[in-house]
């Protein structure tokens, strides 16, 4: 039997990404694909550069996005900033700071770890205690949305911090862009990426990045060459920098690129510090619906993220079954915990476009309904009123 076409159905993502996509940036999408040397094509790229400057709040001239996921991006901080023998501090507060250390490693360096619990922020002393104990660090790396907790740290501190040492910073930022504040300039990160597919609300497989002038000397001044071809900086500019005549280096995905064009269109439309306002606003319903319920948030309200909420699963349900009664019953997909968090969490994202009153309330009485059908401890029937006094 020949296979046919493929037809998903129509799903609100409330999970740790993807978020829900425009209308409008799915249609970006299937416009006519044009060569990826296109005089046209290269103005598109001109303009995702000055409307992701915006996005990160940054004058940074190499400011791109990466042809791969939020992964590529990570991966491409690291390559580029880390050579043979250096010693990187990271901190690891959540899945991802263990992701930077592997990067570390690869890349041939030394990973000094900073450790706090999951759910926790990264803790300003104890980097500066590390920081004191290691005078030859190069670089401290950190996570500053960790996704798999919902907790964020201070940038700003953590980058201050670094640079009294004389170490670069490598931020992590693929969860708060788009949906909280994040100011690359103003906090003076010298490298960051990100990713399209969760507050910029455009589909997966773009990371944007950033650099700043300290990084970018430190990518010319090295002694090694960059161990990946791929994602060589120095390669990847000939192509994504200033002036008509670029250098051909691989074949850019022209069509997510209208798509994130778009979608940065839309968040330039709204105002940056109007999405931040839209994702607290809608986390505020969302946590006095579930508060209602009796269920209760992860991380300490003064490190929380609005865009990803960690809700403590009530003693005896079985977390897997509510994801999959959710999914089939009501097409509302929410995460699953990671490592230490795995059956313990359900992760709710309020992601850019997902992150609607509407997308709250259905939440809200999916959830009560599931968990009321399966006999879990919660004050049945109170969620959605008191998200609505909101």
């Amino acid at each position: 039997m020949p296979i046919g076409s493929f037809h998903p159905p129509l799903r609100t993502l409330m999970g740790p990404g993807p978020s829900n996509v425009d209308p409008r940036v799915l249609e970006a999408m299937s416009r006519p694909t044009i060569g990826h040397l296109d005089p046209l094509f290269i103005t598109l790229m001109d303009e995702i550069k000055t409307l992701l400057k915006y996005a990160f709040q940054t004058q940074n001239e190499l400011t791109l996005p990466i042809s791969g996921p939020g992964s590529v991006g990570m991966e491409t901080c690291f390559v580029n900033l880390v050579e043979p023998g250096d010693k990187v501090i990271v901190c690891q507060n959540g899945a991802f700071g263990g992701r930077m250390r592997e990067n570390v490693i690869r890349c041939g360096g030394t990973a000094v770890m900073v450790e706090d619990n999951w759910g926790d922020p990264v803790d300003p002393q104890k980097l500066e205690d590390a920081l004191n104990s290691n005078p030859d660090a190069r670089i401290v790396a950190f996570v500053h949305a960790e996704t798999s907790t919902g907790a964020t740290s201070d940038a700003a501190s953590l980058v201050e911090l670094a640079h009294g040492h004389d170490c670069l910073t490598i931020v992590d930022a693929v969860t708060s862009l788009g949906g909280t504040a994040l100011k690359v300039d103003e906090w003076q990160i010298d490298a960051v990426y990100s990713g399209t597919q969760k507050c910029l609300s455009a589909p997966p497989g773009l990371s944007p990045v950033s650099f700043n002038e300290r990084a970018k000397e430190r990518i010319r001044t090295r002694k090694s060459k960059v161990q990946s071809w791929f994602m060589d900086l120095n390669l990847i500019m000939e192509y994504w920098g200033a002036g008509s005549q670029r250098t051909y280096h691989h074949t850019a995905p022209v069509n997510s690129l209208y798509a994130l064009h778009e979608a940065l269109i839309l968040l330039q439309n709204e105002g940056l510090e109007n999405a931040w306002t839209r994702h607290q606003n809608n986390h505020k319903l969302l946590l006095a619906g579930l508060e209602a319920m009796g269920l209760s948030l992860l991380v300490e309200k003064s490190h929380r993220l609005p865009q990803l909420n960690s809700v403590r699963i009530p003693q005896g349900v079985d977390e897997a079954e509510a994801r999959k009664t959710l999914l089939k019953d009501y097409n509302l997909e929410i995460g699953a915990g990671l490592g230490p968090l795995a059956g313990k969490i359900w992760r709710i994202g309020l992601m850019g476009r997902t992150s609607t009153s509407d997308n709250v309330m259905l939440c809200l009485r999916a959830l009560d309904e599931v968990l009321t059908n399966i006999g879990a401890d919660i004050n049945s029937g109170r969620a959605l009123s008191a998200a609505q006094g909101v």
